[in-house]
């Protein structure tokens, strides 16, 4: 399969956690393509976490990924927000941001969790113009990510995937696809996800999460505590057969272990991959 131009493909990734700083910093490991930095914890005025991040900076690209956009509630955008993101960005120079396709509050209260919208027409067009006002703020594309989902809405007029599709074609954004939410929602939904793999254009796929969940037999909750299972990783594979070379990042947010066992699940990930496709840096020819 070829690279598309327009598409950049980093390779394989890692978030980056505080718990890793100085083993990044002094290591440099080779096998860590790029890093993910989650935006709210760095828009701040100073101190240790963009001392590190300025240094871990000039050795790795990276991307911004954040959790406060609130893309689907009904109050306006948070325009303080988005200027302390532009000037984040500024800073930064990622090679793209992204944030999830839901709303975390409203009446100026932030609840800080990552909310479902109905997959309805009027919640498509709610949220492309809303991306479109973001993009049109930031000058540049971003990526939506799907959640994981633990209830539906007697509203639901189609599929995630044709919701997610809607959204990203109407606002012209790109998504970052994650394969441990869309397992965790097949599960607790009953469908199959090579469906929603098979429903989302190729080329709107810019970025794949994929992360450790935790499993309560009736209802799966996407914790990025554990280590990624066997389903995941097969489902991973999947993937990798359809979207071909697309930018992918595991995600540990809870019982960080050392880099090392994460370096060991990135390979994983870069052998699975390997069939489908050359992990071709994106700043070589092709």
């Amino acid at each position: 399969m070829s690279l598309p131009i327009d598409k950049p493909f980093l390779g394989f990734g890692l978030g980056l956690r505080t718990d890793h700083y100085e083993d990044i910093l002094r290591l440099k490991p080779k096998q860590i393509d790029w890093l993910e930095i989650l935006s709210e914890n760095y828009m701040v005025d100073g101190g240790k976490p963009l001392y590190y991040l300025d240094a871990i900076r000039q050795d790795y690209p990276m991307v911004m990924h954040g959790v406060s956009m609130s893309l689907g509630s009904t109050d306006a955008l948070d325009y303080d927000y988005l200027k302390n993101l532009k000037a984040l960005i500024q800073r930064v120079e990622p090679m793209w941001i992204s944030d999830h396709l839901c709303w975390t509050g409203v009446d100026a209260k932030n609840m800080h969790d990552l909310l479902p919208l109905p997959y309805t027409q009027a919640a498509v067009n709610h949220l492309a113009d809303r991306i479109a006002e973001v993009q049109d703020f930031l000058g540049r594309q971003i990526l939506i990510e799907n959640l994981s989902s633990y209830i539906t809405y007697c509203d639901d007029a189609m599929s995630e995937w044709e919701f997610i599709t809607a959204i990203a074609e109407k606002a012209d954004c790109n998504i970052l696809l994650d394969v441990n939410n869309i397992y965790v929602s097949s599960y607790n939904h009953h469908y199959d996800p090579v469906d929603y793999l098979d429903g989302v254009p190729v080329e709107r796929v810019w970025q794949h999460h994929i992360a450790g969940h935790t499993n309560n037999d009736n209802l799966i909750i996407d914790t990025h505590d554990a280590d990624i299972i066997d389903p995941v990783w097969a489902l991973y594979e999947e993937t990798a057969k359809r979207f071909g070379p697309v930018s992918t990042m595991i995600e540990r947010d809870g019982n960080i272990p050392p880099l090392d066992a994460l370096i060991d699940e990135l390979e994983q990930a870069r052998q699975i991959a390997g069939p489908y496709y050359q992990p071709i840096p994106y700043y070589q020819d092709v």
